[in-house]
């Protein structure tokens, strides 16, 4: 397939090989794309990011963020970040987190996040405003291939939070937080609902009764 060929085809899978996945994603004209490999297949996402989409981003963000604060626990907060597998697999997701002891495992000046040599985060968070089979498709099998603990998937039409534990090239659905123990789901949907009411220091503010109790 030749790169103009690719160049036509955007936010979808188009099957290519890695050094034509290389080669189109290092192209100065997806500068600002993101960009996804995976069993023989690309993605490169061009889709603009809404007020919606950001709005919950912000908000997912946000409860994750002050959990870790008001439990004390340690965390790299990595949006937007790129990992790469060389020949295997590649992701940008939303947001990603490494936890714990984990947290500085990644040191500055790292650019890509070569997953041969570093360890997968513990958290990857895709926010679905118009991916969202997808994202629970074949983007959780690339992250349960690439070894990630936990897979949060936003449904912002929904309010809704589709969340994953990884375990042995598998996933499960699950209800509470396996890698920030004590967080449910519940409180991060209830989160997104409130969100569409008020603004983001009030339900900080919530967030944090609820964390603190």
């Amino acid at each position: 397939m030749s790169n103009l060929q690719l160049k036509q085809q955007t936010d979808t899978w188009v099957a290519a090989s890695w050094d034509e996945y290389i080669q189109t994603i290092e192209d100065s004209a997806y500068e600002t794309a993101r960009g996804y490999y995976y069993q023989g297949h690309m993605r490169i996402e061009m889709l603009p990011v809404g007020h919606d989409h950001s709005e919950d981003d912000g908000t997912i963000s946000l409860a994750a963020n002050l959990f870790g604060i008001a439990k004390a626990i340690p965390l790299k907060i990595l949006p937007n970040c790129s990992y790469r597998k060389v020949g295997v697999g590649e992701c940008q997701p939303d947001g990603s987190y490494y936890i714990g002891d984990r947290a500085q495992l990644i040191p500055r000046g790292t650019s890509v996040i070569d997953l041969n040599r570093f360890p997968p985060p513990d958290l990857v968070i895709e926010v679905a405003s118009t991916t969202l089979l997808d994202d629970i498709g074949i983007k959780r099998t690339l992250y349960e291939d690439l070894g990630v603990a936990e897979y949060w998937v936003l449904d912002v039409k929904q309010a809704q939070v589709l969340a994953f534990t990884v375990a042995e090239r598998g996933s499960k659905r699950i209800q509470a937080s396996q890698v920030l123990p004590g967080l449910t789901i519940s409180v991060l949907e209830e989160a997104l609902r409130r969100s569409r009411e008020t603004n983001q220091s009030q339900v900080g503010a919530w967030l944090l009764s609820q964390f603190q109790s």
